[in-house]
């Protein structure tokens, strides 16, 4: 299939929103695994770089172009009046009622330890709090969705109370439903909606938004032999199908937010790294973009940081570089860290738009 694709140095903070702009664009086109042009053009000389590309090829960049540049409206969130809105980068923050995670894991699989660490973060700035009862830790084993269910759903009723925007992270179709019951308004699972035959009719009958992951295999079996012929443009192939899947299921691209899959069947430090380097790519699919590389593996693997606690200043260069990116939401662990890095480097944007000067 051939691919049109258009990234580039990023100033700003995400697609749609006024001061996002490339100086140039690289333009990639390839068919089945070889590619075909991967020429990098100034901004003001894409469309004659486009005119002598065939009419396919051409028409699907300026779909790409188009979607880029249209604005991420708010999501609307079944069962709160107020949208989630994208004129700011969101930080969601992680909470694994699990006792097997690999960062946290047993630390919140009480109910009431969970909850409080909720309300923490909700204190600490996470605009979205995402609860996860089951690992999907590279060789995690699975869980029976009665059990995950059970260790979430309690945690999702008390915090739905609150009115804080949830999410919910699991692959099962009925523990999606039973949490979007419970007062979850996201649903987050990590296959894209392939794990679990039901799980496409059970995200249409919701109104919840839907994050689209990338992986590669299951968390059982992911890291075994990653491969790729380029980590980034299959990524994006694969997230553009499953766009394609939902929309035909009856799932509208504006309920959809996407998740390139940092640590999730990747090379841990070949892939990651193109991944984060082409992070602006994925605004092309017209979907806001979700970032989720806190503590991950790659981190301590380039820095010698093997206890994934202790990874929260990479954590943060990963943040930091997809804000730059433009994008739209940083899953994180470390909060209230995280929403003070983000606040200063927006802040240090807003400044350089409106021409303040030293």
């Amino acid at each position: 299939m051939p691919v049109g694709a258009v990234w580039g140095t990023l100033h700003g903070f995400s697609s749609g929103i006024p001061g996002l702009s490339f100086p140039s664009f690289r333009l990639i086109v390839r068919e089945g695994a070889k590619i075909q042009l991967d020429h990098t053009v100034p901004a003001d000389s894409l469309a004659s770089a486009l005119a002598p590309l065939p009419e396919a090829v051409r028409s699907l960049a300026e779909a790409q172009l188009e979607r880029y540049a249209a604005p991420r409206p708010p999501m609307a969130l079944p069962g709160r009046d107020a949208p989630l809105g994208f004129s700011r980068p969101l930080v969601m923050g992680v909470l694994n009622v699990t006792p097997d995670s690999f960062s946290d894991g047993g630390k919140f699989l009480d109910t009431d330890a969970a909850i409080r660490r909720a309300r923490q973060m909700r204190a600490e700035g996470a605009d979205i709090i995402d609860i996860g009862g089951e690992s999907t830790r590279p060789g995690a084993t699975p869980v029976w969705e009665g059990e995950e269910a059970e260790r979430i759903v309690p945690v999702i009723e008390a915090l739905a109370a609150d009115g804080i925007p949830l999410s919910v992270d699991t692959r099962h179709s009925t523990v999606m439903t039973k949490a979007v019951d419970a007062g979850a308004h996201i649903i987050n699972d990590v296959s894209a909606l392939t794990y679990d035959g039901d799980s496409m009719s059970a995200a249409v009958a919701t109104d919840a938004p839907i994050i689209l992951m990338h992986s590669q295999g299951t968390p059982k079996t992911m890291q075994d032999a990653p491969d790729y012929d380029n980590v980034v443009l299959d990524v994006y192939d694969y997230l553009e199908d499953r766009i394609e899947a939902c929309t035909a299921a009856g799932i509208d691209r504006s309920r959809l937010i996407v998740d390139p899959g940092i640590g999730f069947g990747k090379r841990v430090v070949q892939d990651n790294l193109a991944l984060m380097n082409g992070l602006a790519f994925f605004h092309s699919l017209g979907c806001p973009v979700l970032l989720g590389a806190s503590r991950k593996r790659f981190i301590g693997a380039i820095t010698g940081v093997e206890e994934a606690a202790e990874r929260m200043p990479g954590s943060l260069a990963a943040v930091l570089k997809g804000v730059e990116q433009g994008v739209q939401i940083v899953r994180v662990h470390d909060v209230v860290e995280t929403v003070q890095a983000v606040r200063l480097s927006q802040a240090m944007h807003d400044a350089a738009m409106m021409g303040a000067g030293g």
